[in-house]
This record gives structure tokens, sequence and C-alpha cells, in this order.
């Protein structure tokens, strides 16, 4: 009896395109993966590599299972990006991201140039800006995170941190920002730093150039910009326990900011990222599959403020009243955003047509013209939590 292992056919077609493969008869590749979305070009495919899903895009460069058996199911992965060993399904990772062996990555994450993290990491509706580092044993689910400026000078999350993304009540209305995005995508902020085993508990927002030491546990806000919080419990708690809700208008305030920063971080996507998409091989999918990202994370946060909406306390009127305001607060988001002036985008733009890299572009703008990109996007920020700010107050009276 022969034995044909499952997907040879297009493992053969790859090797034949150029892409390193040292043992093919290791290699899984399931039925609907498109061998024509794989580059041939300096990609390496070690053994115990699954490949799963018609969406997956595999660019030049790209190096999968170096430190053990990889997994990907529909990710769309950009030039030189390394998954050195783990999983990884509907997610999205731009030139150069890199995460160890022992990744756990899952649906709505997007990680930007050169970010990563080391082994054992677990990511779900993480969105990562580029350098952005994480250690090693770090959970870092529903969380956006900036800061700094270069691979020498990034925001880093300590080993073994947790993102508290799950309260006792069992919503996830928890989405943190770390940074923002008006002022992260220009690369010039301060860089972020949460110490190791420490944590945070959903939803909180630091500013850029926040130090928060090594064990501290953040529960609240650090508004200051660089700024050193170190934070501990000195006292027991004992007490009897009942679940209920606080203010319910705190929260979705929390939630409208994250939502906001996602509608002008996709239309820095579709305004000013395209046209280095469009000078990749597999660009213009790649760059698809990121604005998916962030479609994703919208749906994801709406999805949670319906679920509390709909647990919170009250008669059947009280309900309604509730869901009807939470149905048309979530509408504000996701809402295509006007044109910038073509001054703001010039010399992205330009230096996109003259062939430089995204990173290259950015670190290249003038004081001026970062300035004005910020503040095209701080007025998207503006504008949707304005919008949103003013149905509030229904809520509450909901």
């Amino acid at each position: 009896m022969t034995l044909t292992p499952r997907g040879l056919d297009k493992v053969e077609a790859l090797v034949d395109k150029g892409v390193h493969i040292p043992n093919p008869w290791t290699i899984d590749i399931d039925d609907d993966v498109d061998v024509d979305r794989i580059s041939g070009d300096g990609v390496t495919i070690h053994p115990g590599t699954r490949i799963r899903g018609g969406q997956t895009v595999i660019s030049a460069g790209v190096e999968l299972g170096r430190e053990g058996p990889v997994t990907i199911e529909d990710c769309r992965l950009g030039p030189k990006v390394q998954l050195k060993g783990g999983f990884a399904s509907r997610a999205v990772f731009l030139e150069g991201a890199n995460l160890g062996l022992g990744h756990h990555v899952r649906e709505g994450c997007l990680l930007e140039e050169q970010s990563g993290g080391a082994h054992t990491v677990g990511l779900k509706q993480t969105i990562l800006f580029p350098y952005v580092t994480l250690g090693s044993l770090i959970n870092f689910c529903d969380a956006f995170m900036a800061g700094g400026t270069s691979r020498a000078d990034h925001s880093e999350v300590g080993s073994s941190y947790i993102h508290f993304n799950f309260t006792p009540t069992g919503d996830k209305t928890t989405p943190s920002l770390f940074g923002d995005v008006p002022r992260g995508v220009t690369l010039r902020e301060k860089p972020i730093f949460l110490g190791g085993q420490g944590g945070a508990v959903g939803p909180v927002q630091t500013n850029f150039g926040a130090v928060v030491g090594a064990g501290s546990v953040l529960r609240g806000d650090v508004l200051e910009e660089s700024h050193l919080v170190i934070e501990g419990s000195s006292r027991a708690i004992r007490r009897p326990y009942r679940p209920t809700y606080r203010s319910l208008v705190p929260m979705v305030r929390k939630n409208v900011t994250y939502l906001a920063q996602l509608d002008a971080l996709e239309a820095w996507y579709v305004h000013a990222r395209a046209p280095f998409f469009a000078g990749q091989e597999f660009g213009p999918l790649v760059a698809e599959g990121a604005r998916a990202m962030l479609a994703s994370a919208r749906k994801e946060r709406c999805s949670r403020l319906a679920k509390l909406a709909a647990k919170l306390p009250g008669g059947d009127e009280s309900q309604t009243r509730v869901s009807a305001a939470m149905g048309e607060l979530i509408e504000v988001f996701g809402q295509q955003a006007g044109q910038p002036p073509a001054e703001v985008l010039g010399p992205l733009t330009s230096a996109a047509s003259a062939g430089s890299s995204y990173l290259e572009a950015v670190h290249a703008l003038e004081d001026d013209a970062a300035l004005g990109l910020q503040a095209w996007l701080s007025g998207v920020v503006a504008e949707t939590t304005s919008r949103a700010h003013t149905l509030l107050p229904d809520l509450a009276r909901a």
C-alpha cells in the first residue's frame, strides 16, 4: 500500500516555487489553501508546520516553525514574519513581526511591523503598534499598545504579565488602551513599560511614557505622561460578595474611547498606509486582512456592550430602553472617516511612490507633517466620541 500525505501536491508546488522545506513529508497543508497566495521568495517552512484556510497569505521571507511546530489558520503574514512555534488563527502579522515558541494567537489580532513576543504569549483581540515587545508567559487579550521609536526604544510588557479582561459578572467590556492611535502612528512617543509579574484590570488607559513597576496590578488610569506607578494591596479583605454593576456610564465611556481609536486606526489604514501595501507582493491581501482585524475588534467590542446591556437588572421595560439606547450608541462607530486634506498625506504618499518602506517614511516625516497627521486622527477620535457622548445621558436614564 502506498501512503500519500495530505497536501503533498501543494508541498511539491511550493518547493517548485522556491520555498525551502527541509522535510516535505512533515508538512500538512489543507485542501483549501491557495499556493498562489504563498511566496516562493525566501520562505522557509520547518517540520511540523500545519497550514490551513483559504484566506492564508504567506509573504516573502517568512519563516515558520524554527523552534517548534506551528499551526496557522486563515492568517495573513507580511514579509519576514517569524512564527517560531505555536498556533495562530485569523490574525494578521505585518513585516518583521515575530513570536516565540508556544504562542497562542486568536481572532482579531494585528501585530504591526517588528512587534512581537518571546515564548508562551497568549493574544486575542490585541493590536500592537511597531516595535512593541512582549516578554514570556504573558496573557494580553483585549488590548491596544503603542509607544516607542525603534527596536532599541520600544514599549515593553514584562514577563508573566496579565491583562485581566474578564469580570466576576462574566463581562468582557474591558478593552484597555496603552497609548493611543493619533500620536502612536507617528512613532515619536515615549515607550510604555509594564513591569513583569504584574497586571492591569481592564478597562484602563495609560499615557505615553508610563512606567508601571514590576509586581504592580494596575486598577486605574495613568493619564499623566511619563509617570511612575507602583501599586500593591497592603490590607486583606474578606466579606460577603454579591455580584453588582457599578455605574454603567464610566465603563461604557471607556469602551467608546477604545472604539473611537479603532475608527482612527481604520482611517489611517485606508488613507495613509494603503500605498505602502500596494508596493509589496500580496500587500493588498495583507492590508485587506488588517482592516478585517479592525472590523473584528469593533464587532467584538460592540457585541460585549450589547451583552452587558442585556444583563443589567430591571424589568422588561427597563431592559428594552437600555438595549435601544445601547444599540443607538453602537451605530455611531464604523462609519467611514472623511478624506483628509491632501497636504496632510502628501509626504507619506510621495515616500510610498518613491519606494520607501512604511517605517522609513514615518521616521522621515518632518515634525510639522507629523503634527498634521496627529491632528487629523485626533479629529477623527474627537468627532466619533462627541457623537457617542451625546447618547450617554440617554443610556444613563434608561
